[in-house]
């Protein structure tokens, strides 16, 4: 009898999550088969980009290789136009010794049809991220510093993705 107090609820429950509309991220859906990546795609953030697009279906083309075919051109041309790692001291003790960093990754880009149809203006997306540093752990947070700009691009390539799912084609 207990143990059927403890499960109607629980039972309850998953019945009722799909009906309020709850629902795991899945892989992205996109309007389009092919993309033409151009620009600055040999940054750490457009090559993580590339394989994430084609981990999700697309044929991605790059700039770097000339179009040999029609089909080669692709659907939609994604142009990165910077992708930037900033660092800058935003604490100091008295003695002048750096004790807090601010960590920036910021990129841009912008989206279009192959015939030149803007279908994302250009967009920045910039993370931003604190650390705290001491001169005694230079190494350890050296090592920080590439896991917190490494996280960063993750996160601007799930957000790129994102933004990528929501386009639709005229």
């Amino acid at each position: 009898m207990r143990s059927r107090r403890r499960v109607l609820p629980v039972l309850a429950l998953v019945l009722a999550l799909p009906g309020c509309g709850f629902a795991l991220r899945g892989a992205p859906r996109f309007a389009f088969e092919s993309l033409r990546l151009q620009g600055s795609d040999a940054t750490p953030v457009a090559r993580e980009l590339q394989q994430a697009l084609q981990d999700g279906g697309l044929r991605v083309f790059s700039s770097r290789l000339p179009a040999s075919s029609e089909g080669e051109t692709g659907q939609v041309v994604l142009t990165v136009l910077s992708d930037q790692r900033e660092r800058s001291v935003v604490g100091q003790t008295t003695a002048g010794q750096v004790r807090e960093l601010q960590l920036r990754t910021r990129f841009r880009f912008r989206l279009a049809t192959a015939q030149g149809v803007q279908l994302l203006d250009e967009t920045e997306l910039l993370l931003v991220r604190d650390i705290s540093y001491t001169e005694t752990a230079a190494l350890a947070k050296e090592a920080e510093e590439a896991l917190q700009y490494r996280d960063m691009q993750r996160d601007i390539v799930q957000q790129v993705m994102r933004r990528l799912a929501a386009v639709r084609l005229p």
